[in-house]
């Protein structure tokens, strides 16, 4: 098992490519911090770790606040002693609006959570991982991270932001022995895609626009999560891992 004795949080593991990661690590043996904004921990979810014989815990955790995000590290501690791993999974999409009608405060919202949610996440980590001089920080950017998408200007902007905080505090924090790498998912069947847009044809282009004919699986996405936690990976930091079947060669 790769991560047996391992302690992981997962920010927005309740659902899609979160809630994947949570079950692929559990069934490599570790320990299992499930964040998100929900009351309680999805009960599928709950079941596919519990199966795996590995702990889970969950808390209630609006990364747009501090005080939430210093909880989420604190009782993770206070349960099981220490962290090894973080994956920032929380985020959202925003409506599908021209860049010019774009709606501000929406702008704003995603903004607070895809950028400074997760980078008040990685600073509090990185508190803590320093002081232990080790851990690692997956962090889920986005294909729209390197392309433009249209009608998503705050969300291809957000995703641009996390590949470079990605690596800047790569570069910080090498020599601590710390990795810190992104994956960027294409479109990947998650409530996120699924909630989007009741326009089948727009969906059906989306799929289209995919040189493998078809959207990603959360499954998929969170393999990669999972190498770049392992220590396969250990000599890969600052890295934009890009899963997005074929989308970014066009």
């Amino acid at each position: 098992m790769r991560f047996k004795d391992k302690i992981v949080i997962i920010t927005g593991g309740n659902s899609g490519i979160g809630k994947a990661a949570a079950i692929l690590f559990a069934r490599e043996g570790a320990r299992v911090m499930v964040a998100d904004l929900s009351d309680t921990i999805d009960g599928e979810l709950a079941n596919a770790i519990a199966d795996t014989g590995s702990e889970a815990g969950y808390l209630k955790v609006d990364v747009t606040r501090a005080a939430d995000i210093e909880q989420m590290f604190e009782q993770t501690i206070a349960l099981w002693g220490r962290f090894d791993v973080l994956v920032n999974s929380a985020g959202v999409l925003g409506p599908r609006v021209r860049t010019e009608k774009y709606p501000e405060a929406d702008f704003d919202k995603i903004i607070d959570i895809n950028v400074k949610g997760l980078w008040q996440c990685m600073k509090t980590a990185l508190r803590y991982f320093a002081e232990q001089r080790s851990g690692n920080i997956v962090n889920i950017a986005s294909v729209a991270g390197h392309l433009g998408m249209v009608g998503h200007i705050a969300y291809s902007a957000s995703k641009h932001a996390v590949v470079g905080m990605t690596k800047t505090a790569a570069i910080e924090f090498a020599k601590y022995g710390i990795r810190i790498n992104a994956v960027c998912p294409g479109f990947t069947q998650t409530p996120m895609l699924e909630g989007a847009d009741t326009d089948t044809a727009y969906l059906d282009a989306l799929r289209y626009a995919t040189p493998m004919k078809r959207f990603g699986k959360p499954e998929e996405i969170a393999s990669a999560i999972l190498y770049l936690a392992a220590d396969e990976s250990s000599f890969i930091t600052g890295q934009s891992l890009i899963a997005d079947g074929g989308l970014i060669l066009q």
